[in-house]
């Protein structure tokens, strides 16, 4: 799910702002961006997020402002002095009389050192891990807010579903009283109007519909699968892996009813179940 979370704090000499926010994905996947000098952070910021998330795409951004930068620059006389020599003999092989200048040299690649004082990463390591759980409480109150808009239209999709199991079970009798007349009408188009509806042969064809097109299994199952939703709604854990499963095996029994069931009223339910299937699972991926 998506949300977006930041934490700032200040410690002598320096501020740091943690950011993060995240987007929906199948799996789970933390991108950190650090300051060159807390690199070695990187490990720990990202385990910090996991504690959080189990699925999506997470950006934390962490950002270090120090008050002042102090810096201690360093002459290599050394390598100066090899600069000049070098610099000399070609000037006096191309003919040119011109000393070699402090300023050139001090341009030189090398010459100059100047750095910065080391940074205590450990020391930094409470202000960037509060910052960041600070982030990531905000984060998670925006995604637990759209996961309950999520949870409602999840149960629309099921309540939805399961009336259309329903629908389809009521018309299992009338699938048969329906073949029994396409029979009947098939046999008077063809001239064979001594057959009765009682015939035995028209009885066996129907009965043998019946047994091939019984989809009392398949109904069963799906509302299994509807059952163990409910169950999984009220978890506390993560449940959208559970709910990816769950999905694809519902559709596994409508496309088994659809393929069975050859009725052109039960196919126009199963239409309906394999749309807000599509629409459940769609939003699956949303679900951590």
């Amino acid at each position: 799910m998506t949300g977006y979370g930041r934490g700032e704090r200040a410690v002598a000499g320096a501020r740091v702002t943690v950011e993060v926010k995240s987007v929906n994905r199948r799996q789970a996947e933390v991108l950190v961006r650090l300051p060159r000098e807390l690199d070695a952070l990187e490990s720990r910021v990202r385990d910090e997020v996991l504690k959080v998330v189990g699925r999506g795409r997470v950006e934390a951004s962490v950002t270090l402002q120090t008050a002042t930068v102090e810096t201690a620059t360093r002459i290599n006389r050394t390598l100066a002095a090899a600069y000049h020599a070098e610099l000399s003999e070609l000037g006096k092989s191309l003919g040119i009389t011109r000393t070699v200048s402090l300023d050139l040299l001090l341009r030189c690649p090398g010459v100059l050192d100047a750095s910065s004082p080391e940074t205590d990463v450990e020391g930094l390591w409470n202000v960037v891990a509060t910052s960041l759980r600070e982030a990531l409480e905000s984060l998670d109150a925006m995604r637990k807010k759209e996961g309950e808009a999520l949870a409602a239209d999840l149960h629309l999709r099921i309540e939805s579903m399961r009336l259309a199991s329903k629908k389809i079970q009521l018309q299992i009798p009338e699938a048969g009283k329906r073949l029994r007349e396409q029979l009947l009408s098939r046999i008077a188009a063809a001239g064979l109007s001594a057959v009765a509806a009682d015939d035995e042969r028209v009885i066996r064809e129907v009965v043998f519909y019946a047994d091939r097109s019984d989809i009392s299994e398949e109904l069963t199952r799906l509302d299994s699968h509807f059952a163990q939703y409910e169950e999984s709604r009220r978890a506390a854990e993560p449940i959208g892996r559970k709910l990816d499963f769950l999905a694809q095996e519902m559709n596994r029994e409508i496309n088994t009813i659809g393929s069975k069931a050859n009725d052109a009223v039960i196919a126009a339910e199963v239409v309906h179940l394999k749309t807000e299937l599509e629409r459940f699972r769609e939003q699956v991926q949303n679900v951590e």
